[in-house]
């Protein structure tokens, strides 16, 4: 879904001093519609908690990205995109030479406009830039061969990742699964074996929890005061029947 412009070409360097040669914008709608914005903002946000306690990675998405410096044409916007050992700072562009690095993983949200240069030249571009992983959803389910798909890169290619049997496909690089379930991606974290959580949906389920802990500790005592009553009559009965 976002933008691509002149994937070909050196990836050398030409300095230049200009700080207005980058635009920040290239004044292109975010999302292809109201639904993938949302499922776009709802997997950044997920994926921004996940690495929360993680200061060295940055998650961000719909972000310019220059590859070549001195040519502003050479410039990617992947809907979302993770890099590690950058640090978590606000960004206004992704200038790779001067991260020092190209993400470690970008995921494109596919749209029929898109979708056939997401399979072809962005996959082909990503490839030349030495992207490890690269994934595609299709939350509609109309374009794609399938409508979640992984990639990651042997030897310069990207070769597909095979999804599990209950169609999750795992981005090592981050240590998720990704599902597409009910026209919504879903992460998963096989290591901690639970599914991430929007911030105000975990701190939901933490009042639930400390409610039901509470409950249980209210039930907990109410039986220890009723073992503790039923011993001060038995103790009662004895003293009483020598």
């Amino acid at each position: 879904m976002a933008r691509y412009e002149e994937n070909r070409g050196d990836l050398g360097s030409a300095p230049t001093q200009d700080s207005q040669l980058y635009p920040e914008t290239d004044g292109k709608p975010m999302a292809a519609s109201d639904e993938h914005r949302r499922v776009l903002m709802n997997l950044l946000r997920l994926l921004e908690a996940f690495f929360a306690q993680t200061p060295d990675t940055y998650v961000s998405g719909d972000i310019l990205m220059y590859y070549l410096e001195g040519d502003p044409r050479k410039v990617v916007s992947p809907d979302v995109l993770v890099t590690f050992g950058v640090g978590q700072k606000l960004r206004k562009t992704y200038r790779v030479w001067q991260e020092g690095k190209c993400p470690d993983f970008v995921l494109e949200l596919s749209s029929e406009t898109t979708y056939r240069n997401d399979l072809r030249e962005k996959m082909e571009l990503y490839a030349i830039l030495g992207i490890p992983e690269y994934f595609l959803a299709d939350i509609e389910g109309l374009y794609l061969p399938t409508p979640l798909m992984g990639f990651r890169l042997v030897d310069g290619v990207y070769e597909p990742v095979s999804p599990g049997r209950d169609g999750a496909v795992h981005a090592s690089v981050l240590g998720l699964d990704f599902h597409l379930r009910f026209r919504d991606i879903q992460l998963y974290d096989p290591t901690r074996e639970q599914w991430l959580q929007l911030p105000e949906e975990a701190a939901e389920t933490r009042a639930e929890q400390a409610e039901t802990r509470a409950e249980q500790a209210e039930t907990r005592a109410e039986q220890a005061e009723t073992e503790a009553a039923a011993l001060r009559a038995e103790l009662a009965r004895l003293r009483g029947n020598p």
